[in-house]
């Protein structure tokens, strides 16, 4: 499991070179050239006017290089490191247990933390856990969050949430607060592109293609553990799905996010037919706790099926 510990496909190459700041939004270069510091020599301003702390945690809403200036971090880093998702360190935990997971990443110079999730307690507690006991031997942390883009106060409660439920580590962490609009839809209207089953029957089938309804992609979802969905999706350049309708169970709505955020880590392609895909979170489920999560699967989702694709 710690060999795939890396940036997913999208970022394989991400660099602080090919990160295209906002002009509009000076937070952003900002946050790059912070992040440079953390891990290089170049001392950023925030970084040479106080005692560098071990941890660096980006805020901000949907699409504004969060994922990316992790990356082009990880990159940077010299030494034993590793990047996941939130959810994939804590599957690792749930596979090896906590002593041995904690001894596998012991000793490492870098961890990268992408998708941060706070609602759950336990899981948040041992994390807390889990990154004390790294930083204490050295460890570098870098995590990030998201921020629904109309939260009060521009989402800046968002970092506030972060250091008080790691309350053992948060004098530990410097906090950046990254501003913008998504990039993701600079290219598009910002609503995600619905197909025709005449343009879905035109399109070019392989092995690589899932063509599936969408009601059988929540079924099998169903019966599989979020942590094999990056299994699931390995070799997969174009997924299909049709006849896709609201969600009107919450346990399906989680177990789709968590796929989108996998599809979208190795740049697949999304055509499907039926309700568009970012309008299948009805409004009370936005309106609820995990809208968070279901913002940024919207997000993502648009970007995705206005990818290229290339069989």
């Amino acid at each position: 499991m710690l060999k795939h510990l890396v940036p997913p496909r999208q970022f394989a190459s991400a660099s602080y070179e090919s990160f295209v700041p906002d002009a509009n939004f000076p937070s952003q270069i900002a946050a790059r050239d912070s992040a440079h510091a953390f891990v290089g020599s170049g001392g950023g301003r925030l970084f040479r006017k106080s005692v560098q702390r071990p941890g660096l945690y980006l805020d901000g809403g949907f699409g504004v290089g969060k994922t990316h200036l992790l990356a082009a971090t990880w990159h940077r880093a010299s030494g034993r490191k590793y990047f996941g998702t939130f959810i994939e360190y804590t599957a690792l935990v749930g596979a090896l247990g906590y002593a041995e997971a904690a001894k596998s990443l012991a000793g490492a110079s870098f961890i990268a933390i992408d998708e941060f999730e706070l609602d759950d307690p336990g899981d948040t507690m041992m994390m807390t856990r889990l990154l004390g006991d790294l930083m204490e031997t050295g460890t570098k942390v870098m995590a990030t969050s998201n921020t629904p883009p109309n939260a009060l106060g521009e989402g800046r409660f968002a970092a506030a949430d972060f250091l008080r439920e790691i309350h053992a580590l948060s004098d530990r962490f410097v906090t950046l607060r990254i501003d913008g609009v998504d990039y993701r839809h600079r290219e598009n209207e910002g609503r995600a592109d619905v197909s025709t089953e005449v343009e879905i029957n035109k399109l070019p089938t392989s092995d690589n293609v899932s063509d599936d309804s969408f009601s059988d992609v929540l079924r099998h979802l169903a019966t599989l553990h979020p942590s094999k969905y990056v299994p699931l999706i390995a070799g997969v350049s174009l997924a299909i799905w049709r006849d896709v309708v609201p969600f009107t169970d919450q346990n399906d709505a989680l177990r789709f996010v968590a796929l989108v955020d996998r599809l979208y880590d190795s740049d697949v392609p999304i055509r499907a037919t039926g309700v568009a895909v970012d309008d299948v979170f009805p409004d009370d489920m936005l309106s609820g706790g995990f809208r968070k999560k279901y913002l940024r699967a919207q997000s993502r989702l648009v970007a995705l099926t206005h990818r290229e694709i290339s069989l």
